[in-house]
């Protein structure tokens, strides 16, 4: 699997969870972290476990080896490790205080259809 066909992956699996405010910025060029991020937020913790679960059973599902899993206990920032694509699932209130777009601002954000 590609890293384009990675990113739509994690994409829908966030979606299909009605994740918030879905984001993808494109890293190649700024870092050497992963080619993309995947930032969304879910409204309570239950949500952000679901959106979280689901992207990691749809990539283990594709053969994708999940690299890291981060955050699920307390369920306000939970990281997946994809390799090429690293999701970044938060808590409303924890997306608004770390405001990780901005942090990444030299990243253009990818268009999605």
């Amino acid at each position: 699997m590609n890293e384009q066909q990675l990113l739509d992956l994690v994409w829908d699996a966030a979606d299909s969870k009605k994740a918030m405010d879905l984001i993808a910025l494109d890293l190649r060029g700024v870092s050497l972290i992963a080619d993309y991020f995947v930032i969304c937020h879910g409204n309570s913790e239950t949500q952000v476990q679901a959106i979280a679960t689901e992207i990691r059973k749809k990539a283990e599902a594709s053969g994708v080896r999940v690299r890291g899993l981060e955050g699920m206990d307390k369920a306000r920032w939970v990281l997946i490790d994809l390799g090429d694509v690293v999701a970044h699932v938060f808590h409303r209130d924890e997306r608004d205080y770390y405001r990780l777009e901005k942090l990444w601002s030299d990243a253009k954000a990818v268009e999605r259809v």
